[in-house]
């Protein structure tokens, strides 16, 4: 053997005695994240993922979009019956009464007991954890993006009728929108009427009126829970709207039509909206140049006592029929996106408000909501807090809520094409809508609410 064959062969023997004596590094264990967000909104929480997996090594979330929230729920329903679900999933407020009877998830309070985690849940706000909670308080998912309701109204034109201030009653909307028409407005307010429309109109409003949408608390105490908006004030509200729209006072904006109610009013073509706080930053980056605006709680009826508005959005379940490992990852994905610093991260880049009081604070203290284009945001925090959560404005628990809300839009649409009177029309959404829960109710038999 040459020399040369001989250092080859010692310099290849050392170097395999040194690759068996260094310890190989563990390959983080991968788990499942699915979303039902999309767009803008879907590359944020790509972001959020990629800023988890850089935060450690010992897990990676492997973050796919589903494109919207009902199809999260009806793939990962698919998955799981098929064995391959992910470990953890963004299902939709509405969705939270089919998780809880689904039986298909791991609790997340006990998640995060089970892996070392401390997790204050009184730091949650009440109106947000209470809507994914038990009657027992239990947290089973973790709250994750979340909203409200708010009055965006256009403070250039307002100031033309000699206000300074958004209306805080429905009979001072009423005047202002008259004395808008009256100034020249062709568009004093815009709404919708399709099935999406519901949180605004009919969830919301009820909310903060402690008017109920279904008996049993809003079906939290029983799946027997049945309709009842059609005995509320909200008769005299779709009352209202009718009217206002008949006089020109109200504009029905949509995509179909043309032109969304975010950009109607962000283009000035509409001076006063009622939409998520999720849709602050869009009108904050495409208002017209120059425009004035603000965002306001909700109005009331006069004498009316205000309670908290609903939370909307999602929330992250995380399911039954993984390993440990994959707990472990999710546990750690959990406490990450729990932190204040997240929140802070979340807001900026979403719109979406923090669900956290300790979140809240640090984001405060960071100084976010002093000025544009985040000032405005901290309303939907006081109108979630506006009281301590009563039996009817902890939210809505009735089964296959989605379909409800289609039969909201059909009776709407309806009613403001004048092929029903509102009574009519409403009655007809409780009774189509009571049949709807008749077959949840049917689909569950002798099942309770956790």
């Amino acid at each position: 053997m040459t020399i040369i064959k001989r250092g080859l062969t010692a310099l290849a023997a050392g170097a395999l005695g040194t690759a068996l004596a260094v310890p190989a590094f563990a390959e983080p264990v991968k788990f499942d994240f699915w979303f039902g967000l999309s767009g803008d909104l879907a590359r944020v929480v790509d972001t959020l993922c990629k800023n988890f997996n850089a935060s450690q090594s010992d897990y990676q979330v492997v973050c796919t979009s589903q494109g919207n929230y009902d199809a999260t729920l009806q793939n990962t329903i698919a998955a799981f019956r098929a064995g391959k679900q992910p470990t953890v999933v963004q299902v939709y407020d509405v969705g939270t009464a089919t998780m809880m009877l689904s039986g298909a998830y791991k609790p997340a309070d006990k998640l995060m007991e089970e892996n070392g985690y401390k997790i204050d849940y009184s730091d949650y706000f009440p109106g947000i954890a209470r809507y994914y909670a038990t009657s027992k308080g239990e947290m089973l998912s973790f709250p994750f993006n979340s909203s409200t309701a708010l009055m965006y109204w256009n403070k250039d034109a307002f100031a033309k009728i000699g206000k300074t201030e958004a209306p805080k009653t429905w009979e001072d909307v009423g005047a202002d929108l008259k004395a808008l028409k009256d100034a020249g407005y062709d568009c004093p307010m815009a709404i919708n009427i399709s099935a999406n429309e519901s949180w605004q109109l009919m969830e919301q409003f009820s909310a903060i009126h402690n008017q109920p949408i279904a008996t049993k608390n809003n079906g939290y105490d029983g799946l027997d829970a049945r309709l009842e908006m059609n005995k509320t004030k909200f008769v005299q509200y779709v009352t209202d709207l009718k009217k206002w729209y008949d006089d020109g006072l109200i504009k029905i904006k949509s995509k179909d039509l043309g032109q969304d109610m975010v950009q109607a009013f962000a283009t000035g073509t509409c001076q006063v909206i009622m939409t998520s706080v999720g849709d602050h930053g869009t009108v904050g980056k495409t208002k017209k140049e120059g425009m004035s605006w603000d965002v306001a709680e909700l109005p009331v009826y006069a004498g009316t006592e205000r309670k908290n508005s609903l939370v909307g959005g999602a929330s992250l379940w995380v399911l039954s029929g993984k390993s440990d490992a994959e707990y472990k990852g999710a546990a750690a994905f959990l406490n990450f996106i729990h932190d204040p610093k997240t929140a802070l991260f979340w807001s900026t880049n979403t719109g979406y408000i923090p669900v956290t009081k300790s979140g809240f604070e640090y984001m405060k203290a960071n100084g976010f909501y002093d000025k544009a284009p985040y000032k405005g945001r901290e309303v939907a925090i006081e109108s979630l807090t506006a009281s301590e959560p009563t039996e009817i404005t902890r939210g809505i628990r009735l089964g296959n809520f989605t379909q409800i809300r289609a039969e909201f839009g059909t009776q709407m649409q309806a009613i403001f094409a004048n092929k029903e009177s509102v009574q009519d029309g409403v009655d007809a959404l409780v009774k189509n809508g009571d049949a709807i829960l008749d077959r949840f109710q049917q689909t569950y038999p002798n099942k309770t609410l956790p």
